[in-house]
């Protein structure tokens, strides 16, 4: 039952990596598994290869905490494949609603990180705002140009998993500022769930090794944060979370688009105010749906064994 939980909140990670301005590593941090997540990522070390190259099965596998890594991946990885197709649609013809929903998952997330700042001082306010300013700068960052080649496939899988297990900072959305979004995420990802694989693994497995290589070496960092200076880490975790709610932004129009082999780019966008009507009533209502959720997911992290 314990290892089903930690499937859905697999999944549920997995479903906010897809959408670009949202972090799986809120998800993971509100429902209770994130810092067992890191531990685990941080111990493939020297040991773990001596113990896997002994051939010392059982031992490897409780020191890297192997089945709840492998059913959180399942999670994750279920989750993508099936939810590409649909946020593509979603975002193709209901932009507004789909932006609402995440927005009010994020609003609704911010108080759930900001209280596991065990004691606020300067430091965790300073945090805070650095974390904000950071998030929203990101916001307004110039989206770069599609890029096939081996390395900068390696580099995107690096940064956006970086980001992705860094509660506040969306892997995807830097994936869409390095302007490979819709070639992984989208494209790639169709294309696997369609069979396609010589149109999908020359993109997706150098993406995954960069991923996984991006995955060691930050949960080592981030472990030492969170032992070090806990308060002010979650402080700019807080941050990232609060100022990640400009990124997703329901209302914005295209500000500055060019035309790349016959179709439209968009390069940055321009946010505004919308006009109270029946779309803006029904986007409020989604954005409660999305709180509803996640108060009920940290419920379910609250009630965690793990």
């Amino acid at each position: 039952m314990n290892l089903i939980g930690v499937f859905f909140k697999g999944a549920a990670m997995g479903a906010a990596n897809v959408v670009p301005g949202v972090s799986g590593g809120t998800i993971a941090f509100i429902t209770g598994i994130y810092e067992r997540l890191i531990n685990a990522l941080k111990s493939f070390d020297v040991q773990a290869v001596k113990l896997l190259f002994g051939f010392k099965i059982r031992e490897f596998i409780k020191h890297v905490d192997f089945w709840f890594l492998f059913v959180l991946g399942l999670g994750v990885l279920t989750s993508v494949a099936t939810l590409a197709k649909l946020l593509e649609i979603g975002f193709e013809h209901y932009p507004v609603y789909v932006a609402s929903l995440f927005f009010g998952l994020i609003a609704a997330s911010i108080w759930s990180v900001a209280k596991m700042v065990k004691q606020w001082g300067m430091g965790p306010v300073i945090g805070v705002l650095i974390g904000c300013a950071i998030a929203v700068s990101l916001a307004y960052a110039p989206e770069a140009n599609e890029n096939r080649s081996l390395f900068y496939l390696l580099i995107c899988g690096v940064v956006a998993m970086c980001s992705m297990i860094i509660p506040g900072v969306s892997g995807s959305f830097v994936l869409l500022l390095m302007g490979n979004y819709q070639l992984i995420m989208i494209h790639s990802v169709n294309k696997l769930r369609q069979g396609e694989l010589g149109e999908a693994l020359p993109v997706l497995i150098p993406v995954g090794v960069g991923a996984v290589t991006g995955l060691i070496v930050l949960s080592h960092i981030l472990s030492w944060l969170f032992r070090k200076f806990h308060d002010i880490a979650v402080a700019v975790i807080t941050g990232f979370v609060a100022g990640s709610l400009v990124i997703i932004w329901p209302w914005k129009r295209a500000a500055d688009v060019i035309i790349k082999n016959g179709e439209e780019k968009v390069l940055s966008y321009e946010r505004y105010f919308p006009t109270i009507d029946a779309q803006f009533g029904i986007a409020v209502a989604i954005m409660l749906v999305g709180v509803a959720i996640m108060v009920l997911t940290e419920k379910l992290g609250a009630t965690r064994s793990e």
